[in-house]
């Protein structure tokens, strides 16, 4: 059975879960981190030198770096439909994957960890509104790329939507400032009605 070690109230292992749920593959998931510790210990860091969540065990698989478990998910269990078949759609969904990695996720980091990480009294409201800031310029790149179809790597749903989800569904209560994004919001709300991104994203608190 698929090992998962990471807390569920983490972005990244959010984005393993939801596509774990969107394939419907069985397994065990091991409260790890933040509040649970756990990936300090000799134990895990055999498993992963990093200390960080998500881990996954799959047969004699050890994998880290959440986008990697995605891709590789999609590839073994959904070849197709998670996984693209086609190469060029495959490479799109794969390129949104790692721009979420390059781009948002450093725009946006002032702002959660300033918001949700920081006690009110010390946090910098200079660096939350220059995030917020690159973070709707982000977003608005996003939306441009959505005008052109309904997801973004075509007109079906793929892994790279998997990461994107996940931070856009935490921009949109962080940054509720942000501009009406039409293309945007009419992707979020296709993916957030996902029974599996309800299941493991959008019922669990931000921390």
């Amino acid at each position: 059975m698929l090992k998962v070690w990471g807390r569920k109230n983490s972005s990244n292992v959010q984005k393993v879960m939801w596509a774990i749920g969107e394939l419907g593959l069985a397994h065990e998931r091991i409260d790890t981190g933040l509040e649970f510790g756990g990936n300090d210990t000799p134990a895990y860091l055999a498993l992963n030198p990093n200390g960080l969540v998500p881990t996954v065990e799959d047969g004699d698989l050890i994998l880290w770096e959440s986008n990697t478990i995605v891709r590789y998910l999609a590839n073994r269990y959904g070849p197709g439909t998670l996984d693209p078949a086609d190469p060029k759609t495959r490479a799109l969904a794969s390129q949104w994957m790692d721009w979420q990695l390059t781009v948002f996720t450093p725009a946006f980091w002032n702002t959660f960890h300033g918001l949700i990480r920081t006690p009110a009294e010390r946090r910098d409201l200079a660096a939350i509104a220059e995030s917020n800031a690159k973070s709707v310029s982000a977003a608005k790149i996003l939306d441009a790329e959505l005008l052109h179809h309904a997801y973004l790597a075509g007109d079906t749903f793929s892994m790279g939507d998997i990461p994107m989800g996940v931070f856009i569904y935490r921009f949109r209560q962080l940054v509720p400032e942000c501009p009406r994004l039409p293309n945007l919001e009419r992707w979020r709300a296709l993916i957030e009605n996902r029974p599996a991104f309800r299941e493991h994203v959008g019922n669990i608190p931000l921390t």
